[in-house]
């Protein structure tokens, strides 16, 4: 799937292509761990560099004592201060614990349930949550479902690889992105996984 994406993607958009050489292969298997552990470690990533987020993941999971990621169950064992003192501001806290309560009373999907669903309905079904946007949605349908055809326009990264690939003096508008983007489709995961590998080579 991944090599039929590549020669789609180099038909379609000779820079594209021409990056794409630069680079080499990436990946894009999916994380498949449950959906409260993608939502929440989506959460505490958001606005902030992938160094930050980092330390923050790990003190949010030594909080448990075993270095795995806690389940819903015992999240909303612990105090919200405790999950504040790992470095969530109390917003984040609050949006974590508000999927866990989710998970824990089975209303919120399962990996099984969104392989049944669209994109679309993916998206719909998980912002109707307080801390999960339409960003969050789609890291959640790209890292962990791996879906093919997701274009994170309003990613910072996806913004400023294209900048940069394409040779422009600023980040393209989100709307001018989807745009552009048609061309990538059914494909236009993979094109934004090149995109931010574009920043990365810098």
């Amino acid at each position: 799937m991944i090599q039929k994406a590549v020669e789609h993607l180099k038909s379609v958009d000779s820079v594209l292509e021409w990056h794409m050489e630069k680079i080499g292969p990436v990946s894009v298997k999916a994380r498949r761990v449950a959906v409260f552990q993608s939502l929440a470690r989506a959460i505490i990533y958001q606005q902030l560099n992938s160094k930050a987020a980092d330390t923050i993941l790990s003190r949010f999971k030594a909080l448990f004592g075993d270095g795995y990621f806690p389940s819903a169950e015992r999240v909303l064992a612990v105090h919200p201060e405790q999950l504040r003192s790992a470095g969530l501001s109390r917003p984040k806290a609050n949006y974590i614990r508000g999927i866990a309560e989710r998970a824990a009373s089975g209303s919120l999907p399962t990996l099984k349930e969104c392989d049944k669903l669209t994109d679309a309905e993916i998206v719909q079904r998980l912002t109707e949550m307080k801390g999960v946007g339409r960003w969050t949605a789609e890291m959640f349908l790209i890292f962990n479902l791996g879906r093919l055809d997701v274009l994170p326009v309003h990613d910072l990264g996806v913004r400023r690889g294209f900048q940069i690939a394409y040779g422009k003096r600023k980040m393209p508008e989100p709307e001018q992105l989807e745009r552009f983007g048609e061309k990538w489709r059914p494909y236009r995961t993979v094109a934004a996984r090149y995109l931010w590998r574009s920043v990365d080579s810098l």
